[in-house]
């Protein structure tokens, strides 16, 4: 077992059988032609029920349309790729040259997908209980802030709700950049509070994303001021 291998089972808090699993979950295609996509949707998969148990558990009044928007909102690219952060996902892959020079260690999509892929490669070698208690452990702060009143709107909704609720102006959006390439553009967006000198900044892989992201970040600035 090599130690980046033991550093991310500690991580997890899981003392992997097979360790060829999780090196293989953490080795994407433009690397190897033996990668990780088999494991992501084994993981994939693994997520979304597992998600979806947990939410039914904690919110018993919440009807189907409410549950499926909070397990959107919580196994959503964006949310998987910072756990991935958390666990310093981006330092153990492995990246084919082109991907390593486009800076592909830091990229949501490709952090999403080896999260999926290493819960994936848990449930193959150590199976569904393991795997079960891997994953809640790393949702476990998002599901403690998962609110069934606030999963049917977005933080735009919000922040406009707070603002018009407090009469204060309307943030302004702004695209601050735009990287990457035309099919995998990476969009940063400020939002604005003019009549305070306040400002956030979210990264998306959509404009609207990244407006989202701003907004989540701008709400948790002035909710309790």
């Amino acid at each position: 077992m090599t130690a980046d291998i033991r550093r991310l089972a500690k991580a997890l808090g899981y003392e992997p059988q097979d360790a060829e699993l999780l090196e293989q979950a953490l080795t994407h295609r433009s690397a190897s032609a033996v990668n990780n996509e088999r494991l992501e949707f084994l993981g994939d998969a693994l997520i979304g029920f597992v998600i979806a148990e947990a939410l039914w558990d904690r919110f018993p009044a919440a009807d189907e349309g409410r549950l499926s928007r909070m397990r959107a909102s919580l196994v959503k690219r964006e949310s998987l790729a910072k756990l991935a952060r958390d666990l310093r996902l981006g330092d153990y892959l492995r990246l084919g040259a082109g991907e390593l020079r486009s800076g592909g260690h830091a990229r949501d999509s490709i952090l999403a997908d080896a999260l999926e892929a290493v819960l994936g490669a848990v449930y193959r070698d150590a199976g569904f209980e393991v795997a079960r208690r891997v994953a809640l452990s790393l949702f476990h702060a998002k599901l403690e802030q998962t609110d069934a009143s606030r999963a049917g709107k977005d933080p735009k909704t919000r922040l406009q709700e707070l603002l018009q609720a407090r009469k204060r102006p309307l943030p302004e959006y702004v695209v601050v950049a735009i990287d990457g390439d035309q099919h995998d553009q990476t969009f940063t967006v400020s939002c604005v509070l003019q009549d305070d000198d306040l400002s956030s900044r979210g990264i998306g892989t959509s404009r609207r994303r990244a407006e989202q992201a701003a907004a989540e970040l701008m709400l948790e600035q002035i909710r309790d001021v």
